[in-house]
């Protein structure tokens, strides 16, 4: 019998602790804080500490950059206690390594995307994020056409960009991720989550 692990969850893109507190009540893997200034979403270090204060252990802390200096990176690193980077610009592999801490590339796909070649550039990384492309970084809150996604590819596939409680299920289903991550899906506007949309999306990914 082959046994197929559920998919892992981050809720990415919090600026609230009550919004930390009721994500890590519907039960979500990991929690995503955004060190991008031109973000909505975008954290302070000062905020970031105080919501990461809020998230227990076995939780994974991420922090989201886009093009950030290695100095910007490593002053993050020792002020808030991440478990993981996330790369979401135009970093090499160089850019994304040497700080100690594992790391997710991020890919912005769209026709002519080559995922594969994209995903043979960063051999370091824990795993390959799709999000959808978009002329600017960050995310889009659209999903892309699922049929992209190879039904191989050398690291392991997180799924981004559009996923709400209605069509996560499907999505998985279609890709197959080691992981899904959400933002706008479960927002009642830009950086406020919603604590039902959380626990729906929770529960419809728990449920395939």
């Amino acid at each position: 019998m082959t046994l197929h692990a559920q998919p892992r969850i981050k809720v990415c893109g919090l600026t609230r602790v009550e919004d930390v507190q009721a994500a890590v009540a519907a039960g979500v893997d990991a929690i995503g804080l955004v060190f991008y200034a031109d973000s909505p979403r975008h954290v302070t270090i000062e905020q970031a500490k105080g919501l990461a204060k809020a998230i227990p252990p076995f939780v994974t802390i991420v922090g989201l950059f886009v093009n950030a200096s290695r100095a910007e990176v490593n002053r993050v690193i020792e002020e808030v206690p991440l478990n993981l980077l996330q790369f979401h610009g135009d970093e090499t592999v160089d850019q994304c390594e040497g700080f100690g801490l594992p790391y997710l590339r991020a890919a912005r796909v769209r026709p002519g995307v080559d995922l594969l070649e994209f995903a043979t550039q960063f051999p370091s990384a824990r795993a390959l994020l799709l999000d959808t492309w978009t002329p600017a970084y960050g995310g889009s809150g659209e999903s892309f056409d699922w049929s992209l996604v190879p039904s191989s590819c050398p690291l392991p596939v997180i799924l981004s960009g559009g996923l709400n409680p209605d069509n996560v299920a499907e999505a998985i289903r279609q890709v197959k991720p080691v992981a899904v991550d959400v933002s706008s899906g479960v927002e009642s506007a830009k950086g406020i989550k919603d604590a039902d949309k959380i626990r729906a999306f929770v529960n419809a990914v728990r449920g395939v």
